[in-house]
């Protein structure tokens, strides 16, 4: 991760409309808070009276890896509120030992984030640290929790998928960042079919066909991928996000 990126992923140069990420409608149904879908790739989140100084993710691997940041960021986030709720406290110590090894894996890799990005760039383009509201969210409830918990990481398998293929690999760093991301997506699966067999047990849920795909006319065996436009409305659209910045130059497919 030492090696710098090239002018064009550092010094993105301006050529489109902004698209402005902040917070949107927070879709509560029952005891859960889940993210809202359906976004086009093509749709843009404008919001008014954005700082002019917004930050902006980059293009290029830099881009990718400030996105990879943000999402890392929400989920370290989230995790923290987990085991500081009452849920957690009063979980069997099953769930108590799960809850804190997702906590910190999702410190982990939020923090490799910001020093790998930190080493590669002048800080002024690393993502800064992010505000989120998590008011929304009951977390004294097992069911908000693990509903929350199933849906933040789902998304970030798709997330991960998806912004594999748009890692510039020309280089060692590119190839370096190409296979963290494989060894991070690797993990955020496990997550996601523990979790899942928290909600319901002893099913086919851990790997169910709601997430899963078929290739070449396979039956549902590949996880989904998601462009990182897709992901970032997913995101706009539950409220979470308090701190504006812009995605001018993001790299989608």
């Amino acid at each position: 991760m030492k090696n710098k990126m090239n002018n064009r992923d550092v010094n993105p140069a301006p050529n489109g409309r902004r698209r402005f990420l902040k917070i949107g409608g927070a879709a509560v149904i029952g005891t859960g808070l889940f993210f809202m879908t359906g976004c086009s790739d093509d749709d843009e989140i404008l919001m008014e009276n954005t700082p002019p100084d917004a930050f902006d993710l980059g293009g290029g691997n830099l881009g990718i890896l400030n996105y990879a940041y943000a999402l890392e960021q929400l989920e370290a986030a989230f995790y923290t509120k987990v085991i500081q709720g009452s849920y957690y406290s009063n979980a069997p110590a099953s769930e108590k030992i799960l809850f804190k090894d997702i906590y910190n894996h999702e410190v982990i890799h939020r923090d490799f984030f910001k020093t790998a990005i930190s080493a590669a760039v002048d800080q002024s383009k690393v993502l800064p640290e992010l505000e989120f509201d998590f008011s929304a969210v009951d977390f004294s409830s097992r069911d908000a929790v693990l509903g929350l918990s199933q849906v933040l990481e789902d998304t970030g398998v798709r997330a991960y998928n998806g912004a594999g293929q748009l890692i510039d690999a020309t280089d060692s760093a590119g190839q370096t960042y190409l296979l963290l991301a494989g060894k991070i997506v690797s993990v955020e699966a496990r997550h996601a079919s523990a979790i899942r067999d928290l909600i319901n047990p002893g099913s086919m849920d851990f790997a169910g066909d709601d997430v899963l795909i078929g290739l070449g006319g396979t039956g549902p065996a590949f996880d989904k991928a998601a462009a990182p436009k897709t992901i970032l409305n997913e995101i706009i659209a539950t409220g979470f996000l308090k701190t504006a910045f812009t995605a001018f130059n993001l790299p989608n497919f």
